[in-house]
């Protein structure tokens, strides 16, 4: 993927893909990266689904463990929306 830093080949656990709600205020579905203040991870999806039913500011997805952007800020990367 353009612009992303891809998961850890070693698997190591450097980078690696969860669960995730991303709290938005306004959805937009074309918006690929998040910063960490945005994110809460669970430990299943379905834990992820249920946790944004009811609130429409928080969605479903499953994001890449988060890298460091050159601003120095912690960026995660939207791999799917459930």
């Amino acid at each position: 993927m353009h612009g992303m830093v891809p998961p850890d080949p070693s698997g190591s656990g450097v980078s690696q893909t969860v669960y995730a709600t991303v709290y938005m205020p306004k959805f937009k579905p074309s918006r690929n990266r998040f910063p960490a203040s945005c994110i809460t991870t669970y430990a299943s999806e379905q834990e992820a689904i249920e946790a944004a039913e009811g609130d429409s500011k928080r969605f479903p997805a499953v994001i890449q463990d988060p890298s460091k952007s050159s601003e120095g800020q912690y960026i995660y990367y939207l791999w799917k929306w459930l």
